[in-house]
């Protein structure tokens, strides 16, 4: 596991970083809350831990998890 410090508006490149696979931005933070902003392809899947063991759990069982992201445009 790789542990880095960043500041708010700082940011971590994944991938090359002459062509990135995305890039993580530490967003703002707020007492011990910190907002991170993904940015990937739409086609690279990013979920928070709770979700992804989630759909683990259901994909055994062939349920799926309930709900949709949409642009920002449409929310």
């Amino acid at each position: 596991m790789l542990v880095i410090t960043r500041r708010e508006g700082e940011e971590v490149v994944i991938g090359n970083p002459a062509s990135p696979l995305g890039i993580v931005r530490i967003s703002s933070i707020k007492g011990d809350r910190v907002r991170i902003a993904f940015e990937f392809p739409r086609e690279v899947a990013v979920h928070r831990r709770e979700v992804a063991d989630e759909i683990v759990l259901n994909e055994s069982t062939g349920a799926q998890v309930v709900g949709k992201i949409r642009p920002a445009a449409e929310a």
